[in-house]
């Protein structure tokens, strides 16, 4: 007589089994078909997810403690045992480049999605409700963009006081106008077409319409923002570090390591000031291409051109 088993093996259903290869078959085909239409931009996206990895994996790649001082190797130029050089206490600079793109990449990629993700919000309400909502908004948006990103976002550092979180919401303030203005002339250009309509003839509230409906006609637009203000946010970051009003010491990050190097002299030594620089250049050029490419490809106009 066969023995009755109390364990059961679940089995896929074949609609999730199909469902889940048809997404990934989708995914790969687009980035496919994104490598094809776009090589350089492709390129540059996967320099920037290598820049990303190296800043998750930094304390295995750097070869030295950054904030371990040397005062035997102070202010040396690039040799076999310090590939970068030395800061002017002996810190080796590769370690501090390394581990400064750690603070740099987590205080614009928090920056950018924090001050992108409400302006977003904020600009699908008030092109969807309009009237006086609308106007408040707008008027306030036009208050944010009277000032240069910079001269704001360090007035609101300074009032705040100096500090990760401090620098992260100083930038977000920056970037808000952008996904307000822009997603604001998305919802009003969809609040006004049949599938709006046909919602709210049904009874749908607004909150539902702008849910279900509309938000996700803004994703595009959406993921183009967030890409292209990821080398903006890296460039006010540095400056805030460099001026003295960004992350503090001594948690290294390029601005910092920037405004460090005028302490070693009159004229700086070169590799503290080349290496940083050449880091901050790399990832904002990288950033910049990769989200013209993704432009390019999510915007119909464009896409038709090519």
């Amino acid at each position: 007589m066969a023995q009755r088993s109390d364990t059961y093996s679940v089995e896929p259903l074949p609609y999730q089994v199909s469902a889940a290869n048809s997404w990934l078959g989708r995914s790969f085909r687009g980035l496919s078909l994104f490598v094809r239409r776009n090589p350089l931009s492709a390129f540059w996206g996967g320099v920037a997810l290598v820049i990303i990895a190296i800043a998750i994996a930094a304390p295995l790649i750097a070869p030295h403690d950054p904030l371990k001082a040397n005062f035997r190797s102070m202010t040396k130029p690039p040799d076999a045992h310090h590939y970068l050089g030395t800061d002017q206490i002996g810190r080796d600079n590769l370690s501090r480049v390394i581990y400064g793109s750690r603070t740099s990449l987590l205080v614009a990629i928090s920056a950018v999605l924090l001050g992108t993700t409400t302006g977003s919000l904020w600009g699908l309400a008030s092109g969807y409700i309009g009237g006086r909502f609308d106007i408040i908004s707008q008027r306030l948006i036009e208050f944010l963009q009277s000032f240069p990103d910079l001269i704001l976002a360090m007035a609101i550092s300074m009032a705040l006081g100096t500090g990760t979180g401090t620098v992260i919401i100083a930038i977000a303030i920056t970037r808000i106008p952008f996904g307000g203005r822009i997603i604001r002339a998305v919802a009003l250009s969809l609040k006004e077409i049949a599938f709006v309509e046909a919602a709210r003839g049904i009874g749908a509230s607004s909150l539902r319409i702008m849910a279900r409906h509309i938000l996700p006609q803004c994703v595009a637009p959406y993921l183009i923002l967030a890409t292209t203000h990821l080398g903006v946010a890296i460039i006010i970051e540095s400056a805030l570090g460099f001026l003295g009003v960004g992350v503090p010491p001594p948690k290294p990050t390029w601005g910092n390591l920037l405004a460090d190097s005028l302490n070693s002299g009159l004229v700086p030594p070169w590799w503290l000031v080349v290496f940083p620089g050449l880091a901050i250049t790399i990832t904002v050029l990288a950033f910049n291409l990769f989200g013209d490419g993704i432009r390019d490809t999510l915007d119909p106009r464009l896409r038709g051109s090519r």
